[in-house]
């Protein structure tokens, strides 16, 4: 059975991380993604150094699902090239710096004049407009202008730290996704395309504000210094590792206590409601840990596990890929690549009872579906061939 968009054909100018992982989302469901490369070494990413027959692990994990073609949009011919692409495509994905498109030809206005339903999105790192839209961005920009890497670092008064993976390019991307799939859900009701304008740091703020920004939601009552709600966060260190253990509730609070041997602590003036629970929250913390430390991870998976307190081992990424839980989802996913040899990948996040997302697809090798894509859109063998020797298409 065909994924979820099957017949919906994207054509993806973008590199690095926040537009391919989106179209490799879309890729997985069904939709017929053209990754277009400038040619020579294409996507930057397949120039990193972790490879397997010349491919990026990295590259793999954000372009499987896709063809390739190169085309050189610095030739007028290029730009025709992307635009007959365009012609019979649904989606047009890119995410240079703002005004570069339509300095290459290839902007909204320009895409729209050849196909008024295509549904054309725009990802930048600050926006269109403002006196950062221009600046080069990359994923720690985003984390220390949005307050992230501040929220990581505990409170105002300590150094902030950066989340040790890439959160804003990646929310980026799975929020594109989302809009792309919304985008062409108005399509089909009012047979209208339309531009879609994404920038990393509203992704990232639209995020924060769920959970992190409460202070700064009630107008002329901010806070001005956030102070931490705790110095210690939720792992522990055990006899022989280190675990997490978070309770929320009154009665996993009693579990929790009753678990470690200490129901004294709910009668502690401190810990009686779940509102002084948080206010003295390193004191609660810091007795939860002089327990822990004193056997080891698996015993205290048992016994907590057996107390219905929500707990879990801290595993290392190699660990991660063994654990029970993890083979019973079926998350990762085997295959052989043709070129590239045997992959391990995790498989699309939603599933689909009757159009499943296939996580099986190959990432491309630069240029290789070239005459296949061309041809699709309508191009002869002769223009193909004028095209090739002209150095506007890629081998």
């Amino acid at each position: 059975m065909a994924g979820p968009l099957q017949g919906v054909r994207v054509i993806d100018l973008s590199t690095m991380i926040s537009g391919p992982f989106a179209t490799m989302l879309l890729g997985d469901q069904g939709a017929d993604v053209i990754k277009v490369e400038a040619p020579g070494v294409g996507d930057y990413v397949r120039a990193g150094g972790n490879r397997s027959g010349g491919l990026h692990a990295t590259f793999h994990n954000n372009n499987r699902n896709k063809r390739s073609i190169t085309v050189d949009l610095k030739q007028q011919a290029g730009v025709e090239v992307v635009k007959r692409l365009a012609a019979s495509g649904d989606v047009f994905i890119q995410n240079f710096r703002p005004g570069v498109v339509d300095r290459l030809g290839v902007g909204y206005d320009a895409i729209k004049a050849i196909n008024p339903h295509i549904i054309y999105v725009s990802i930048s790192g600050f926006g269109t407009e403002g006196p950062w839209a221009h600046k080069p961005v990359y994923d720690p920009i985003i984390q220390a202008l949005s307050g992230l890497a501040s929220i990581q670092g505990g409170s105002d008064q300590q150094r902030p730290r950066l989340i040790r993976t890439i959160v804003p390019d990646k929310l980026t991307a799975v929020t594109a996704a989302g809009a792309i799939s919304s985008a062409l859900y108005a399509r089909e009701k009012t047979g209208k395309g339309q531009h879609i304008s994404l920038s990393m740091i509203d992704a990232v703020l639209q995020f924060l504000w769920s959970s992190d920004m409460g202070a700064q939601t009630f107008v002329g009552k901010e806070v001005t210094q956030q102070r931490a709600a705790s110095f210690i966060d939720l792992i522990y260190e055990t006899k022989d590792g280190y675990m997490s253990v978070a309770v929320m509730s009154n009665a996993q609070w009693v579990a929790l206590t009753d678990a470690l041997e200490h129901p004294e602590w709910r009668d502690d003036e401190r810990f009686k409601t779940p509102a002084l629970r948080d206010l003295n929250i390193n004191d609660r913390l810091e007795l939860t840990q002089s327990v822990l430390v004193n056997k080891t991870t698996d015993d205290w998976m048992a016994i907590l596990d057996g107390a219905g307190v929500p707990c879990a081992p801290v595993l290392t990424r190699s660990e991660v890929i063994k654990h029970p839980q993890i083979l019973a989802n079926g998350t990762l996913v085997e295959y052989d690549h043709a070129i590239s040899g045997r992959l391990r990948q995790a498989r699309h996040a939603a599933q689909f009872s009757e159009t499943p997302a296939d996580a099986l697809g190959e990432a491309p090798v630069i240029a290789a579906d070239t005459d296949e894509v061309l041809a699709e859109s309508g191009f002869s063998d002769e223009e193909i061939a004028n095209l090739r020797e002209a150095q506007v298409v890629g081998q």
